[in-house]
This record gives structure tokens, sequence and C-alpha cells, in this order.
């Protein structure tokens, strides 16, 4: 794999966690919402870290489809798991939450999980389709 396609994992990782964290942010700001009321979700939008938040994750769609051309999802969505990292050192320094043991150990094993996973390839070889109904063989008479 190549610097490039290092850099949109890259990418990914932190355009979708710090994309989920700004939203995080706003809605603190904003406070509860009622999935009842339509009109309170929309004028969250009004927020700034809500808008923020949405172009960080437009950002991460960007790049996930990117590195979805180019490798398998089963290499893609392990690999940009380690954002899971990064949203929990924004959560407990940006947002001020409190991460417990539990969860940080359960993050570790995750990273450990994702080291496993990118150690193989990131797109299987494709193997050509074998048709479905054998093809006659010719028969030989026999004189």
């Amino acid at each position: 794999m190549n610097l490039r396609k290092y850099l949109v994992l890259l990418a990914v990782m932190l355009f979708g966690g710090t994309g989920d964290v700004l939203l995080k942010r706003g809605m603190q700001d904003f406070g509860r919402v009622d999935p009842h009321h339509l009109w309170g979700v929309i004028s969250a939008l009004a927020n700034p870290w809500v808008l923020l938040g949405i172009v960080f994750l437009i950002c991460f769609f960007v790049s996930y489809l990117t590195a979805l051309s180019w490798a398998d999802l089963s290499y893609v969505l392990p690999a940009t798991a380690m954002g899971y990292l990064l949203v929990a050192v924004l959560s407990r320094f940006f947002l001020h939450e409190n991460v417990s043991p539990y969860r940080w150990l359960g993050i570790a094993l995750i990273a450990c999980g994702v080291g496993w996973v990118t150690r193989g390839p990131a797109l299987t070889t494709r193997e050509t389709a074998k048709p479905l109904i054998p093809e006659p063989q010719e028969q030989h008479e026999i004189a």
C-alpha cells in the first residue's frame, strides 16, 4: 500500500472521529431534542459546532468512499477503527467526559484487532467466475 492510501485511511479516521465529537459539542450547547418535534432537530443545524461537525462528516464520507474504491470493506472498516482512540481522547480533553478504565481497555483491544486486520491484503484477489453449467465435451465416435 502506498502513502496516498495511508493518507486516505488517516483522513477517514480524523474526519469521522472529529466530526462526531463536534456534533456532540454542538448538541451540548443546543440541549435536548425530542425526535417527535422535527423543528427541534432542524433548528439544531443553526449551531456552528453542529454545522462544522456536518462538514467534517461530509469529508469523512468522501474519504470513506475513496478508500472503498480500492480496498475491501472488511479491510477499510477495521483499519479506520483507530478513530475510536481519537474519539476517546477528544471526548476526554475537549468535551471533558469521564472515560473509564474499562473504556480505555476496550479501545486498546480494538487497536490490537486493527493491527491484526491490517496485516492482510487490502484487496481480495478475485477469481474468474466459473460457469454454473459445464460446457458439453466433444464425444468421439469409435469406429
